[in-house]
């Protein structure tokens, strides 16, 4: 690494083409691509603006919230994650900051999470709406496997979430009222089971979060928890695989931030500086939809992103930084 950062500082002095680009301290910087849409779509975009407007060689690689971030604090790799949806883990992660091993670059996004039903299963069961009222009726939403037990679809694994649905499924006795937990296995089966039984009008109960292509395309309706929000117990216990009795708790404001490792911040202020952009919810929604709809990759997404979105990927850059990103959108 000193290697490329003594390189780069050379090439930077000897060429005006990087004059102001900050390429000298930025190197080698590698991104967390999580497997969902959003996650994909940031990776790009980042890795296009610190390309073009940093100087940076940057590589995406391959990520997953928990893996991704016990990586990045053991490892220092890889540099950036992009998505950290940190309700799960955020112990873990303030200690790691205050170990100077992370840092936060800012918020991505306002995240919700929740137990989603589709709206059209309330016309003739408004009871539906609440908690109870699913724990009441497990017949309405057959297992795929095993009609004769309901199914909770939760978390995808190796998402920080996975432990949370788990506690819940436990906390509200759900087993008790006639429903197993359904481990989607990845974000794309979580998908294919919501996408499946809403184009059909069939039943459907499980986690989902947003913004996503999915909530900005199906009408969806959160259930009721009928819980306080206590994020003290949510951190302390919920989160927690040794939480033995966990109760009834209702999901608390979903932070999304943006992590580095500590060493990137320190070797390219100016790029950590940059990572401080917002996505307001609309157009993440946008993104995502299309997204779906173009199954795109988050690649293509982020072409995209830059040539529709200029007013707000400008509004995070410096005029001489919107010269080369417009530059480098013109060749696209």
């Amino acid at each position: 690494m000193k290697k490329q950062i003594l390189a780069a500082s050379l090439l930077a002095a000897s060429s005006t083409a990087f004059a102001g680009s900050h390429g000298s301290n930025c190197g080698t910087v590698t991104i967390a691509e999580m497997n969902w849409a959003t996650a994909s779509l940031f990776a790009y975009i980042d890795k296009f603006v610190l390309e073009n407007a940093f100087g940076c060689e940057v590589e995406v690689v391959p990520g997953d919230t928990v893996p991704t971030s016990t990586s990045m604090i053991e490892k220092q790799q890889p540099d950036i994650a992009p998505e950290l949806w940190t309700n799960s883990f955020q112990a873990q992660l303030d200690k790691a900051v205050g170990e100077n091993k992370l840092a936060v670059a800012g918020e991505v996004f306002i995240g919700e999470e929740g137990l989603w039903i589709p709206k059209y299963m309330l016309e003739n069961n408004p009871e539906l709406s609440s908690i109870d009222g699913i724990k009441a009726n497990s017949a309405l939403f057959p297992h795929p496997e095993d009609d004769s037990v309901g199914a909770y679809w939760g978390c995808p694994a190796g998402w920080g979430c996975q432990m949370v649905n788990q506690n819940l499924f436990k906390a509200y006795e759900m087993e008790d009222s006639g429903f197993e937990l359904v481990d989607p296995g990845t974000a794309a089966g979580l998908d294919a089971s919501l996408s499946r039984a809403y184009n059909m009008e069939k039943p459907w109960f499980g986690y989902y979060w947003a913004p996503t292509a999915f909530l900005g395309q199906f009408d969806m309706v959160k259930v009721d928890l009928k819980s306080d929000i206590d994020a003290d117990y949510w951190k302390s216990c919920i989160v927690k695989s040794d939480c033995t009795d966990p109760k009834p708790s209702n999901f608390p404001e979903s932070p999304v931030y943006t992590y580095t490792t500590q060493e990137f911040a320190d070797r390219a202020p100016e790029a950590f500086a940059y990572l401080d952009r917002f996505f307001d919810n609309p157009t993440v929604n946008k993104m995502a939809a299309w997204m779906n709809e173009e199954q795109a990759n988050g690649e293509i997404a982020a072409e995209k992103f830059f040539q529709d979105y200029p007013e707000l990927w400008k509004s995070w850059l410096t005029p001489e930084q919107i010269k080369k990103v417009e530059k480098a959108v013109a060749e696209l």
